[in-house]
């Protein structure tokens, strides 16, 4: 244990972590279809922050950046684990591409200090639940990550076993529940009674939920209670063209609706019991998105609009999403920050809420206390994005720099740049790469340098 020093105003910790959620699936960010009321009341009494990214499109190399505070190129988790590897390519569907995707490591390495190792060191409880995804093998689950305890964290990027979001739910770290139990409801329970059990001690509770990834499953009454919405909103599935592909252009799938809710019902349980036990003022609260809203493939169930594409494409609806943080005792709430944040920043900043070092020499991310206290009004710096993969959603392989408001996409199969001003051009309609050639040339060059100095693997020709 370290020397940090616990007292009875040590704040504890309570982090949601959402599979998929896109940026405009929450009332409190515009969604009119959506019914979130227990996130939006812990959206408008905290921090929101409406220009938060994750460090990926996909899942996986966002949960590696919170846990390590690293871009996923430094620690080379960049596509979902699970991914094909370059010489495995031959029996699927990328095998026909022009390029074979960089390889990339399926484990979270044991030697990379996570957020929840820091939490423990600190003499702090911790406990997961849910969806982890950062390793092949036991032996990278969250137990030998810094949880004490575990509840469904394994392998698995979506609940495939037994009645999936229903039980029986055959999860090697999990025990069955009643017959017809739905997942994010479990999950909340035991995340519940973690919190009941550990109220006198600071503790570290990290809810990651299988919700909203596919498969599409819901309860019959929330499926019953949107599909009369999607009527009485008189609603229709609108796509408009996204390269190769269709993306959705509005929120009015009931199933997707249904689980929504039922993870915002489920984020309630977690808040409630907070407040059962006298504790919701000295929490911190995260409320953070994996990547952007599934839009594109896989029964494209929501809308990310006015953002462009969704999950797996470095467009905005790919790695824009709802960030939300909350702490009564300490952060005012209802504060918006408009300036870009990343998933990075997460386990620098929970450091230094709590008054542990966040060895900013050691992570990329930024503390974000400044910010959220007013001692600070913007960060000068630039962010960046590797994603050297075919995603699953249409998207293909690419680096991107957001510097300022100008963000450079450079695509690796096409040998082609788009730039686009964020803050006038929020859906990415107009390329202005041709009209800004030297700011599209300074861009590159400092998108190149930093991806020659994280040592980052590239795709190469697919012979």
């Amino acid at each position: 244990m370290s020397t940090y020093s616990q007292t009875k105003e040590t704040p504890n910790v309570v982090f949601f972590l959402v599979d998929d959620l896109g940026w405009r699936d929450l009332g409190s960010f515009g969604s009119d279809f959506y019914e979130t009321p227990n996130i939006d009341r812990l959206v408008n009494s905290g921090v929101k922050f409406t220009q938060a990214y994750t460090a990926s499109p996909v899942c996986s190399p966002t949960r590696a950046s919170i846990m390590t505070g690293k871009y996923p190129s430094k620690t080379y988790n960049t596509d979902w684990f699970g991914a094909p590897q370059p010489d495995e390519i031959q029996g699927h569907w990328t095998r026909d591409k022009p390029l074979k995707p960089a390889h990339y490591e399926p484990n979270l390495a044991l030697d990379e200090k996570t957020l929840a190792e820091e939490f423990w060191e600190a003499g702090y409880r911790t406990f997961f639940a849910g969806k982890w995804h950062l390793g092949e093998s036991e032996e990278f689950w969250p137990e030998n990550q810094g949880f004490e305890i575990n509840i469904g964290g394994n392998s698995k990027g979506a609940p495939s076993t037994g009645s999936k979001y229903f039980s029986p739910y055959n999860n090697p770290r999990m025990e069955n529940g009643p017959e017809g139990e739905y997942l994010p409801y479990r999950l909340a329970e035991e995340t519940a009674q973690f919190i009941r059990e550990n109220k006198d001690q600071a503790f570290f509770a990290y809810l990651s939920f299988y919700s909203v990834h596919t498969p599409l499953m819901t309860t019959p009454q929330l499926e019953e209670k949107y599909l009369k919405k999607r009527a009485n909103m008189n609603l229709k599935d609108d796509f408009e063209p996204e390269w190769n592909n269709q993306n959705r252009t509005t929120q009015a799938h009931a199933v997707y609706a249904g689980m929504v809710e039922a993870m915002d019902q489920a984020v309630g349980k977690v808040l409630d019991e907070l407040e059962r036990q006298g504790l919701e003022k000295n929490t911190i609260i995260v409320f953070f998105s994996d990547n952007g809203g599934l839009s594109t493939a896989e029964g494209s169930p929501t809308s990310n609009l006015p953002l462009r594409a969704g999950k797996g494409w470095l467009y905005e609806g790919g790695i824009r999403v709802p960030l939300a943080i909350s702490w009564p005792a300490s952060l005012t709430g209802g504060k918006v920050i408009e300036t870009p944040v990343i998933s990075n920043d997460l386990k620098p900043t929970l450091m230094d809420l709590v008054g542990l070092n966040p060895q900013e020499n050691l992570v990329d991310g930024r503390s974000l206390k400044g910010l959220m206290k007013g001692t600070e009004t913007q960060i000068d710096r630039q962010l960046f994005w590797h994603y050297p993969h075919y995603g699953n959603q249409g998207g293909n392989p690419g680096s991107v720099i957001r510097s300022g408001d100008w963000k450079l996409i450079y695509f690796y199969e096409s040998d082609s740049v788009e730039l686009y001003n964020i803050k006038e051009d929020i859906g990415e309609r107009k390329n202005l790469a041709w009209e800004n050639t030297e700011l599209k040339e300074e861009l590159l060059i400092e998108l190149f340098d930093w991806l020659v100095k994280t040592k980052a693997g590239f795709p190469r020709i697919n012979n």
